[in-house]
């Protein structure tokens, strides 16, 4: 599985970007976007992915 970023509600803020693990995180067009081929969601190293930890949008980071 992996994560992706509703445009809608990203505020490109850029707090979930450092805090990806895979580097599964980047810039696009003006918010973020998640690669869902690297995207591990995190499971093999932490107990939640680490930006939905930080991120302060509800509903903004949702399983693609």
């Amino acid at each position: 599985m992996a994560l992706s970023i509703v445009r809608d509600l990203c505020t490109a803020c850029g707090d979930c970007e450092p805090v990806c693990p895979t580097q599964s995180i980047t810039p696009f067009k003006g918010v973020y976007k998640i690669e869902a081929d690297t995207c591990t969601e995190c499971e093999e190293e932490f107990d939640v992915p680490q930006c939905l930890d930080v991120c302060m949008e509800d509903d903004c980071i949702v399983t693609a």
